[in-house]
């Protein structure tokens, strides 16, 4: 198992972090496959020797989930907010446009109707005002994006 280099920027941190996640799963999944086998067969891999790397992992991913938070609630950009601010803000935009554009598809979706006797629907929402609201909301999202991004790139790793 490697070493987490330090110092190093958030940036590196985060992807340190994803990386050590999808390790943890592959190493609880291999250790599921070995801990059973047929009787007088060997496990294809140690499952004891599978678990003490886990283990390194999972202590390594808590002091960089720590660094991560403590980092993110240090650092702030030029107006003073900061990116655990900027990342709640993110999340919360994130949502208003996954929503809008919902309601946006919803409402633009044509209704086809085969005869004169079925149920018409009307749309009661002003759909091009909504589709500006998408927009205008994507927009800020990718500024935002963008904005934490580069303070990421920027910023040293408490």
């Amino acid at each position: 198992m490697r070493q987490i280099p330090f110092p190093m920027k958030l940036a590196e941190a985060l992807s340190i972090r994803k990386d050590l996640q999808k390790r943890i799963q592959q190493l609880g999944q291999r250790i599921q496959n070995n801990v059973k086998v047929q009787d007088g067969d060997a496990p294809s891999e140690e499952p004891m020797e599978l678990m003490k790397e886990l283990d390194t992992c999972l202590t390594q991913l808590e002091d960089l989930i720590w660094r991560i938070n403590a980092t993110n609630m240090k650092t702030t950009n030029a107006q003073g907010v900061t990116l655990t601010q900027l990342m709640a803000r993110k999340d919360v935009l994130t949502m208003r446009v996954s929503n809008l554009r919902s309601i946006f598809d919803t409402a633009s979706a044509g209704q086809d109707r085969y005869s004169r006797s079925e149920i018409k629907t009307v749309t009661v929402v002003d759909v091009k005002a909504i589709g500006k609201k998408v927009d205008e909301c994507s927009a800020q999202l990718r500024q935002l994006d963008m904005e934490i991004q580069a303070l990421n790139f920027q910023t040293e790793l408490v």
